[in-house]
């Protein structure tokens, strides 16, 4: 590999936050292990249940997560994007993956054995520890989501959720006030999000566009007023409360 061509690569791995803590020197030995994979609109990355381990780096798209029921039904977990990692679980504990990854439009990742993984963790320092915040993030949101399934109605933790997505991935369009964020998500994926049908959320985004809240135009969503937005969602606890016969 030409050192031009090395010298690029190790830049793009500095912005990823899983290598953050890890030396170009190290850096170099990382390169020649990871592999570039492309992925079209609905492709499976890997499936529920699938033996394979390797690790994905997200270079460019979108990736969604979700379980299958033993019926068939789909349940979103998260979205991930650009610098993401996905796939840590089963490289780590070598179990079947817990869930599938199905790629947003065109899709480019790296991939890593988990063999050469595992080594690089013993090997590499700093990757541990940028490995650990990694787990500690997602960690976060598994509790976050968690917490808003207690506390929020079904359109509460959807509101809950986009407001994530659009701190994470959101684009500023007005300050204070108005976001845009393309999840490339139909409406049946954002119902699978909550437990809802895509009936249901259908009314539910019309309701909201009426009211000036937010706008979905395919798999777009915009952000209209987020204060409004913020203060819709805190209102779903109290409606959930109500509902209780106690």
């Amino acid at each position: 590999m030409q050192d031009a061509e090395l010298a690029r690569r190790i830049a793009l791995l500095r912005e990823i936050p899983l290598f953050s803590s890890v030396s170009v020197q190290h850096l170099e030995r990382l390169v020649a292990d990871l592999r570039l994979r492309e992925f079209e609109k609905d492709d499976i990355i890997f499936r529920q249940g699938d033996e394979s381990r390797e690790i994905y780096i997200l270079l460019k798209g979108k990736v969604r997560i979700f379980k299958i029921s033993p019926s068939g039904n789909e349940t979103s977990i998260d979205i991930f994007s650009v610098h993401d990692v996905i796939g840590e679980l089963a490289a780590i504990d070598s179990s079947p993956r817990s869930a599938t990854g199905k790629a947003i439009g065109n899709v480019s990742l790296l991939t890593m054995a988990h063999e050469r993984f595992a080594y690089h963790l013993e090997h590499v320092p700093g990757l541990a520890l940028g490995l650990a915040r990694l787990l500690a993030q997602k960690l976060r949101w598994t509790a976050s989501f968690a917490e808003s399934v207690a506390q929020f109605d079904a359109a509460g933790r959807l509101l809950h959720i986009l407001l994530y997505y659009v701190e994470r991935y959101g684009v500023e369009v007005e300050a204070g006030k108005r976001y845009s964020i393309d999840l490339a998500l139909n409406q049946t994926d954002l119902a699978s999000m909550v437990g809802a049908r895509r009936e249901w959320v259908n009314r539910l985004l019309s309701d909201w566009r009426k009211r000036g809240l937010l706008e979905y135009d395919r798999g777009v969503i915009t952000i209209l007023d987020m204060e409004r937005v913020v203060a819709e969602r805190d209102s779903r606890i109290e409606i959930f409360s109500t509902e209780s016969d106690w």
